[in-house]
């Protein structure tokens, strides 16, 4: 399984970015794909999860501000980021997990750097 991330950059306070995530190696649409992200000296925490259905799932410090959205014929998961803020500085790393109680996989993480 490969999970492959674009998206990434530098992007002034108030910006916006669209991160995608491209996996392969599945027989099938994945159950759950989603974002983490990691801040320096933070540990990872979940950014935002969509399940194969349409359900979502955002950590309350971006609800309102991002929006995850798949495309189960491409096996690609998208973020949309806006009125970024310099604390969304941070690696987001693509995850996904084939079933609901399956291992999960992660990508190798894209840099996201907020600041004037």
């Amino acid at each position: 399984v490969q999970l492959q991330a674009y998206g990434g950059g530098l992007v002034q306070p108030g910006g916006s970015l669209r991160l995608s995530c491209a996996v392969s190696g599945f027989t099938s649409s994945p159950y759950r794909m989603g974002w983490y992200r990691q801040a320096p000296g933070k540990q990872r925490e979940l950014v935002a999860y969509i399940i194969r259905g349409g359900s979502t799932e955002y950590a309350d410090s971006v609800k309102g501000r991002c929006t995850i959205s798949r495309d189960n014929a491409k096996n690609t998961v998208y973020l949309q980021m806006n009125s970024l803020k310099p604390e969304d500085t941070a690696i987001y790393y693509c995850n996904t997990r084939a079933r609901s109680y399956t291992e999960d996989y992660w990508g190798k993480g894209t840099l996201v750097t907020v600041s004037s």
